[in-house]
Formats: C-alpha cells, structure tokens, sequence
C-alpha cells in the first residue's frame, strides 16, 4: 500500500485521459450563445437571455 501511495506520475500521466462530459460541452456552448454583453456609458452589463 505504501507504494501506491508515494508513487510519483510525470506530468504527461497526471493529464491523460482528461476530457469533458459532451453535457459539460454542451452547457457551456449553450450558455455562451445566450450571453451578451451591453455596454452603456463605459459600465458593461451582462445579460444571460435564457
């Protein structure tokens, strides 16, 4: 058990296999698409149109 625990990953084995849900993509997506932006008198506002 010890060694399981004290074994060190290189870099390139720590990120392997990181890749997002298609629903976390999706949301994402989605809320971009309903983000704008306004801007008035130099103060921007954020409006999300869902």
């Amino acid at each position: 058990m010890r060694k399981l625990y004290t074994k060190k990953l290189s870099k390139k084995d720590q990120f392997k296999n990181l890749e997002p849900k298609k629903e976390t993509v999706q949301f994402l997506l989605n809320y971009s698409k309903a983000l704008r932006v306004v801007e008035c008198r130099g103060i921007k506002f954020g409006t999300v149109l869902n």
